[in-house]
């Protein structure tokens, strides 16, 4: 009985010596990449800094954070040693490595890795303006859908501006009364849109005020058109650059340059591969020496263009949940995981994975995957990202057109009122009242009625 006694004593000892980890601080490594590691001021914060004190609160241990030294995430060289974080768990100068550590054979070969916590595959990351997406509404890209808007409204105000000259001006409507109205609302219409096409639509307009407004929108017509073909011959040039939506498309291509992170999982996989097309890409980076130093570096001369970067699709996803001008390939290869290294026989790893697998079932790394990869493109215009114009790209043009139209109603409005004026003077009435008799012929029903009845005297 004492025996047996001893024996779940000591059981005890070494579990609990197992939860604590020995009760001792542990020594994490890690490396600075967004959203898993970053700084804020002079402290860390990010996904894996997350998942690290979500697991120091299920096993009670206490942690020191530290940066790698060589800023690599760890592969062996030739003489059979390891850099980066890997290397630095062997060495025994950290107790874990957390971060996007890609988990693989051969590491597994030299540490214990948990269960992964997260799952990922191979894909490439590249500018929207080379991934060479056709549409059949490609006629509309040089604007965008609110550019398109605001040459509608443009194009409908400037027409009901010109229906209102036309009306008010005594130089363009002399006898409201007698004489037929030339500028209808659909001649308006019909007017400013043969402007569009360069061509023009009479009768045009004899007041100075029409002839302000359809200067005005003759001027804004020319240099829309302009825009317009500019952008429209910049996209069709870089159409003709061939389709990349695949590793097999991008193999088969030389006018797009692409690469990896230099010493990662990711080069490590098209090295070994036995795949042709995988084998043909490793060839190109090894002969044009395209490896980036990091994953920051291959998403910015992915933006500079004509670069394609191949990396773990997760983080391809944040870096197009970041920046709006790049697009990740659909295509997902060489399905991995992340997972955290330990040395081996490290007593900690039987407790993290279980640890991991009870985050994973409770939905808490569900959560901390929407926290770090929210995406700050929602509600952007994507046509703004493909190069289309926006408003706010020809917005003089618009401020011009708007001062147009006023100043073509305010002088038709001048015409009008020196009109009543002068016969105010020659009847002695007041100004307002032929004023107002003037509008209200030219609006009201008077002219409509007028015209009624001597239709009917004709009639009769």
């Amino acid at each position: 009985m004492a025996g047996f006694m001893s024996l779940i004593c000591s059981v005890a000892a070494l579990t609990a010596g197992i939860v604590t980890a020995d009760a001792k601080e542990l020594s994490i490594t890690t490396i600075k990449q967004e959203p898993y590691t970053m700084s804020r001021g002079p402290e860390l914060e990010g996904y894996c800094i997350d998942l690290i004190s979500e697991l120091s609160k299920k096993l009670g241990f206490s942690y020191k954070l530290q940066l790698v030294k060589d800023n690599r995430y760890g592969a062996m060289d030739a003489s059979g040693n390891w850099n980066g974080m890997i290397g630095e768990v062997i060495r025994g100068e950290a107790d874990l490595a957390v971060a996007s550590l890609t988990l693989t054979a051969t590491r597994e070969q030299f540490v214990d890795m948990t269960t992964p916590f997260m799952q990922t595959g191979l894909s490439f990351l590249l500018r929207k303006d080379k991934a060479s997406e056709e549409s059949c509404f490609s006629l509309l890209s040089p604007f965008s859908t609110s550019m398109w808007l605001g040459v509608l409204i443009a194009f409908l105000l400037t027409g009901f501006c010109i229906f209102l000259v036309g009306r008010i001006s005594p130089t363009e409507w002399a006898e409201p009364e007698t004489e037929e109205h030339s500028f209808t609302l659909l001649h308006s219409f019909w007017y400013i849109a043969g402007a569009l096409t360069l061509q023009g639509a009479g009768p045009h307009p004899k007041a100075l005020c029409g002839r302000v407004v359809s200067a005005i929108w003759w001027l804004f017509a020319v240099l829309l058109l302009a825009s317009y073909f500019g952008n429209f011959t910049s996209k069709l040039h870089s159409s003709k650059l061939l389709p990349v939506d695949s590793f097999e498309d991008l193999s088969n291509q030389n006018a797009i340059d692409y690469g990896t992170v230099e010493g990662g999982s990711s080069m490590s996989f098209f090295k070994n591969s036995k795949n042709p097309v995988y084998h043909r890409i490793y060839q190109h980076m090894e002969r044009k020496k395209s490896y980036v130093s990091n994953m920051e570096d291959g998403i910015r001369r992915a933006q500079e263009g004509n670069f394609a970067f191949i990396g773990e699709a997760v983080s391809l996803d944040l870096a197009t949940a970041r920046y709006c001008d790049l697009h990740r390939s659909q295509e997902v290869i060489a399905m991995r995981a992340y997972s955290i290294a330990a040395p081996q026989g490290s007593p900690l790893v039987k407790n993290l994975t279980l640890a991991i697998l009870e985050l994973s079932e409770s939905g808490e790394l569900t959560y901390l995957r929407h926290k770090w990869w929210a995406s700050s493109c929602v509600g952007a215009d994507g046509a703004d990202a493909s190069g289309a114009l926006q408003p706010h790209d020809l917005q003089g043009l618009f401020l011009l057109l708007g001062l147009g139209l006023g100043v073509g109603l305010l002088l038709a409005l001048l015409d009008l009122v020196s009109r009543a004026h002068n016969q105010a003077k020659d009847s002695k009435k007041s100004c307002c009242s032929v004023l107002t008799s003037e509008l209200s012929q030219r609006f009201g029903s008077k002219g409509a009625s007028a015209d009624q009845e001597d239709s009917d005297k004709n009639k009769a």
